[in-house]
């Protein structure tokens, strides 16, 4: 296949398997600043647009990632698998990433005024997380479920107490795109995640960890803004549009 840079980056990393890989490698936000053409993406990086394309259709004829049969499958299964893998990955690694960056700043504080900055970053991200999860986990998902289910059994369901799947999804939107400005911040202020020269190994696997978090937390956000979310509104409209007919 060939690419079209008129498409969204969104778009891409959606049809494309290994697309987000290749965005990753590149630099490019295909989760939070999904929204914009292929080709805008790549000027305002600095990138050759030839390029990337050529690396997407190269990624287009490589194995399928795992997650992308979850694409077409039920939002129940798409559901799990995020749960499962990446908010069960983001707890465990807040635990750990915050108390390596205690021990860190501990010992290298002094010198790098940036680790400081970091560990409250991260401290405030890793809050909003917890919280953002708990949302889903109690309140989104279990209703996104449930309206599947009456879908598929032609079975009415009670309103959801929030209106509309819309009132939830744009505040968890707006909150993924809070945990994306966080991560480009951490980013920032690591100089892309290098280590510098006085860096001990406590040091280097802190760098190393938060990047291997940053990206989880892209794919985790990709799947939800940009597959479950679009899948779930469109499940509503069409099922309002039946009961209404």
């Amino acid at each position: 296949m060939n690419p079209d840079p008129n498409k969204t980056v969104r778009d891409l990393a959606v049809e494309i398997p290994n697309a987000t890989r290749i965005f990753e490698q590149y630099g490019i936000d295909f989760c939070c600043g999904g929204k914009k053409p292929l080709s805008d993406a790549c000027r305002e990086k600095g990138l050759a647009l030839l390029e990337v394309t050529a690396a997407l259709e190269a990624a287009a004829k490589l194995s399928n990632e795992p997650t992308a049969d979850l694409q077409g499958g039920s939002l129940a299964a798409l559901i799990d698998h995020i749960v499962k893998t990446h908010h069960g990955y983001t707890r465990e690694e807040i635990v750990r990433l915050q108390t390596l960056l205690d021990k860190v700043c501990s010992k290298h504080g002094g010198n790098h005024s940036e680790l400081r900055a970091m560990q409250a970053i991260f401290a405030g991200l890793a809050q909003e997380l917890k919280l953002h999860l708990m949302k889903e986990e109690n309140v989104l998902f279990p209703y996104v479920i449930r309206m599947e289910e009456s879908v598929l059994q032609d079975e009415p369901i009670l309103p959801p107490p929030f209106g509309t799947v819309q009132n939830p999804v744009r505040m968890m939107v707006q909150e993924h795109d809070g945990a994306g400005n966080a991560l480009r911040e951490l980013r920032q202020l690591s100089a892309d995640y290098t280590p510098p020269e006085d860096a001990c190994t406590s040091f280097r696997v802190l760098y190393k960890s938060l990047e291997a978090f940053e990206k989880d937390l892209h794919r985790h956000i990709h799947l939800e803004n940009n597959i479950l979310f679009p899948r779930a509104l469109e499940m509503e409209r069409q099922r309002e549009s039946a009961l209404i007919s």
